[in-house]
């Protein structure tokens, strides 16, 4: 794809997520300022979602808000996932046995990325979206899936990788982190004590689906993680393979 077109993409992707941040109507010199998009290529991509119906006009000043086609059209594609409209109902029974948040993530180029997100109905919790990105080395499903790799293409992977410390309690050291890894792996799942956010601990566990390798994860608040650790982990372990089991035999 060339940088035109990406840079096309981009640009309409600016606009529609300017939408979910501000929450109101923004007029087209609005939109143009905020996203510093030229206000001439801002009006040929507003035109084009006003004519396929994903905005609509309200008059000026503030002329212009999505419909509700982008929704229908991201929760028809969202329910047809090939992996996350199966795994959500185990996720949400997950959620509600350990009482903490559940994330079901893969890797993509060197970040995660989650996939689904099942938030703990604690009022003090881990919260995430569907979409974010997450460094390998610092989070609990980056961590599960270099450890899911053989042994040399995992010391390979952490070779190439970037670590930057992202808390006091991130591993910045390839040793350091290759030993995590194998220790983690050994035992059957990884462990994150603060490493991606300060007071947040995680516990996951990676599974093989179809060729694809994803992860799941529990994450919670220290204060409550450190006391359920070893129960959270065997309810998780529970679940990857029950999904493992279920998936290969369909």
């Amino acid at each position: 794809m060339s940088g035109v077109a990406v840079s096309a993409v981009e640009r309409v992707l600016d606009i529609l997520e300017l939408f979910q941040h501000r929450k109101t109507p923004l007029s087209l010199t609005e939109l143009a300022e905020l996203a510093e998009i030229p206000k001439s290529s801002c009006h040929a991509i507003t035109t084009t979602l006003l004519r396929r119906g994903y905005l609509y006009s309200l008059g000026k000043p503030r002329g212009l808000y999505p419909t509700r086609r982008l929704y229908d059209v991201a929760r028809e594609v969202h329910e047809n996932d090939p992996y996350v409209a199966r795994i959500t109902p185990l996720l949400e029974r997950l959620r509600d046995t350990s009482r903490e948040t559940v994330i079901l993530g893969k890797r993509q180029d060197d970040r995660v990325i989650y996939l689904q997100v099942v938030e703990s109905e604690n009022p003090i919790r881990y919260s995430a979206r569907p979409g974010e990105f997450k460094p390998l080395h610092s989070s609990s499903i980056g961590k599960a899936l270099l450890g899911s790799q053989k042994e040399a293409d995992m010391r390979a992977a952490v070779t190439a990788l970037e670590l930057p410390r992202v808390t006091v309690n991130t591993r910045t050291d390839e040793d350091d982190l290759v030993a995590d890894l194998l220790e983690s792996r050994h035992r059957g799942y990884f462990l994150t004590r603060g490493e991606n956010v300060a007071d947040v601990w995680a516990v996951s566990a990676f599974l093989n689906i179809n060729a694809e390798t994803l992860a799941i994860a529990i994450a919670g608040p220290q204060h409550r993680m450190e006391k359920t650790l070893s129960e959270c982990a065997q309810l998780l372990l529970a679940v990857t393979g029950h999904i493992a089991r279920q998936w290969n035999r369909a």
